[in-house]
């Protein structure tokens, strides 16, 4: 994105940077709601991903120095400060699971309240894990008050027993403080948390698809995230431990070349279906130290591509018939992340599966976006972007900004006319260190035995 320093900011609006820690990439996008409602994004900022393996935090330095260099670039093109972020999280360790919650309320003259959702809710925080697991998200499905189901907003109810299904994402708690350690060492604040294929579904996806049903799937570097949708709520995560860097492996095995060489042929010429390549079709690439050139069919470099292809829309599959919703999934498959834009990639997903598909790119809920932002790899930053801005506007409505004034978090934007420092605050609330987040979750075992838990 064009750098536009005299660009015109509304004075009210409140710019939220996504942090996308990815195994190829990391990038940090900034972006406002304007005042019709749709995202507008000032900038992004892409460094190569060093210090990441299949979306874990494998080298501590080199990933700090690689958010630096994202975060520099974009706060460079928007000319702001950049001191606080929403941050993804992703990785072969994610889990999730269903479990019911139940809390007893004294009266059944007085409404449910907000109050009784976020004690349920956090019940569910207290859940025993297995060791070193944390709880991540605890999202809720759908509430039933004295065996009444199917609600999808309990306030305002009356009732005795309050119940709730929750769908629980867990994570490693070394991974986690990882990441963490990386973003506080990089002199930034992590502002929240956010698995990142459910960012990537608020980037791609539409209200109406999540009603009738989706699967997305985010071919990352590292990782292929999948997340399944039915009448409008989360029903079914899952982290499948391949992606686009496997490919790119069998191509540099498979045609006997170095690796940069093997991401070029996959990036230009790749394919994810032989059949739609003629036989004919030959690339001519360098040989190494005066080597003669190698000559690669392009059928050969899609047939490479199509074996690893459906070995991991196989995984995809197991996962759509695991989560119970096979026959439900009016809306297909949305496959997006930078995995997502090699050719041909829809028609094998639909020969796979027999399932609908499309490509999702994230300019759903964006304002003009340029063709950069159309780039299916940035569909985790700009999901991200908008879970910050429902954090804060969730957090306005209930009136947390205005009583913790003290700990608004702030982005300095200058502008080079004047040179002065204009403060525009950023979502949030809590300035906790990052060492507490997850302290905060870990209940001793006196808790454990909580009588509100079933």
């Amino acid at each position: 994105m064009d750098n536009k320093p005299n660009r015109n900011i509304p004075e009210n609006a409140e710019l939220v940077v996504g942090l996308d820690i990815g195994t190829t990439k990391i990038a940090a996008i900034v972006g406002y709601k304007n005042e019709h409602g749709k995202i507008e994004i000032l900038s992004i900022g892409k460094a190569e991903s060093l210090g990441v393996q299949r979306g874990v935090v494998a080298n501590i330095e080199q990933t700090i120095e690689s958010i630096k260099t994202a975060i520099k670039i974009a706060s460079d093109k928007a000319n702001i400060d950049i001191e606080e972020v929403i941050v993804g999280i992703a990785g072969q360790h994610i889990k999730s699971m269903q479990h019911r919650g139940m809390v007893t309320r004294r009266s059944l003259e007085d409404e449910v309240s907000q109050n009784d959702v976020d004690q349920l809710i956090d019940n569910m925080h207290r859940l025993v894990m297995s060791p070193g697991e944390e709880i991540i998200h605890v999202i809720p499905q759908e509430y039933i008050i004295d065996n009444e189901g199917g609600i999808r907003n309990p306030i305002g109810h009356s009732g005795i027993r309050l119940e709730g299904n929750f769908h629980i994402i867990t994570g490693h708690v070394s991974a986690v403080k990882n990441i963490f350690k990386c973003v506080d060492r990089a002199k930034l604040k992590t502002i929240d948390l956010h698995l990142e294929p459910l960012a990537s579904a608020d980037a791609v996806l539409s209200d109406e698809e999540k009603e009738a049903g989706v699967v997305l799937v985010d071919i990352g570097g590292g990782t292929t995230d999948v997340a399944i949708f039915y009448d409008g709520i989360i029903r079914h995560t899952a982290v499948i431990p391949f992606g686009g860097n496997i490919i790119t492996d069998d191509i540099k095995e498979g045609c006997g070349i170095i690796k940069t060489q093997a991401e070029q042929l996959k990036m230009r010429f790749g394919s994810a279906l032989a059949q739609e390549n003629q036989l004919n079709e030959v690339i001519s690439i360098p040989g190494l130290r005066g080597r003669p050139h190698k000559e690669i069919s392009v059928n050969t470099l899609a047939q490479i591509i199509q074996a690893r292809m459906e070995e991991i829309l196989e995984f995809v599959l197991f996962e759509i018939k695991n989560s119970g919703f096979e026959r439900k999934l009016a809306g297909g498959i949305v496959v997006t992340g930078g995995g997502s834009q090699l050719k041909h990639l829809p028609q094998l997903v639909m020969l796979t599966t027999g399932m609908d598909c499309r490509i999702g790119t994230p300019n759903e809920h964006l304002a003009g976006a340029d063709d950069e932002l159309k780039n299916p790899m940035y569909a985790t930053g700009v999901g991200l972007v908008m879970k910050g801005i429902e954090k804060y506007e969730r957090e306005a409505k209930r009136g947390l900004n205005s009583s913790k004034p003290e700990a608004e978090k702030v982005l300095v934007a200058t502008t080079p006319e004047t040179k002065k420092k204009e403060e525009k605050k950023v979502i949030g609330h809590s300035t906790k260190k990052v060492g507490n987040f997850f302290d905060s979750l870990i209940i001793k075992a006196k808790d454990w035995m909580s009588d509100d838990v079933e």
